[in-house]
């Protein structure tokens, strides 16, 4: 029930035929008896920057979630950005702070990491190999990054990509080995596939699996398949593995820390979700 004492949460992007976030959030809110609601605006990218302005001076506006194509023109709207952002290069949730700022924040990687951890899977002094490093790549990064990745090895066609998350990794976090090159996945604790690799039928793996040892972690963030031809194959080589919806999940705990709600369990969220 949406009343007239309801925090709204603004689901920012365009077009929305697509956004799962209010079918995950609404009902966990109502679940819990938390009186709020995350809608969906489809806002086009000519009337973004004034919209942003304008729905945060709603009275009852609680927050927003952004979502394509509105990620990087948010981190030139907002007031504050968080590391994690600025590594990432793009912003993907606003909220109001105390002083009536607007505080930015990056949370794809976290849910990508949160996952790891949960899983069992050591992040603190490891060796990363990153394939991608477009907005989820780079989020991805920043995140492990932040949890104490000793080196961080990127992949990525798009030079220009690869080479302004290199410079961000080596400007937030310069006590980090960062290095730019191969796909090969050998010797690594941890390889990230970020990039859409998986989605089609026929795609071409994005690593060469053959070189995989049995102790390497494979992390993925295509959600079309649960288990796409690169974990089938990961898990062939007795690898442990991440699928794509476990970021999706992962991450709304996060959201709601920041949002300032009580948080919840990926496993909660997956029992309630309308998807």
């Amino acid at each position: 029930m949406i009343s007239g004492t309801t925090r709204l949460i603004a689901h920012l992007g365009y077009p929305t035929g697509t956004f799962k976030a209010p079918l995950i959030y609404n009902p966990y809110f109502e679940k819990n008896g938390i009186d709020a609601v995350v809608v969906p605006m489809g806002c086009k990218a000519e009337d973004y920057p004034s919209f942003l302005k304008l729905v945060f001076r709603l009275s009852n506006i609680h927050g927003a979630l952004i979502t394509m194509p509105h990620k990087i023109t948010t981190m030139g709207l907002i007031d504050e950005i968080s590391t994690n952002a600025n590594v990432a290069g793009s912003c993907n949730a606003v909220r109001v702070g105390a002083d009536g700022r607007l505080i930015g924040d990056m949370f794809d990687g976290e849910g990508f990491v949160r996952g790891l951890l949960r899983k069992g899977q050591k992040v603190s002094g490891t060796n990363v190999l990153i394939v991608g490093a477009g907005g989820v790549g780079s989020a991805i990064a920043a995140s492990l990054a932040a949890a104490g990745a000793r080196r961080i090895a990127l992949h990525d066609g798009n030079n220009a990509a690869l080479v302004g998350l290199h410079r961000r990794l080596n400007t937030y976090y310069p006590d980090i080995e960062v290095a730019a090159g191969s796909p090969d996945p050998a010797g690594f604790d941890v390889v990230v596939n970020a990039t859409p690799l998986g989605m089609q039928n026929g795609d071409p793996l994005p690593i060469d699996v053959s070189r995989l040892s049995p102790n390497t972690f494979v992390g993925e963030v295509v959600m079309k398949a649960e288990i796409t031809p690169l974990l089938a194959a990961a898990r062939a080589r007795g690898c442990a593995y991440q699928v794509g919806t476990d970021m999706l999940f992962e991450q709304i705990p996060a959201y709601l820390e920041f949002f300032g709600f009580p948080s919840t369990t990926a496993e909660e969220l997956r029992a309630v979700a309308k998807l």
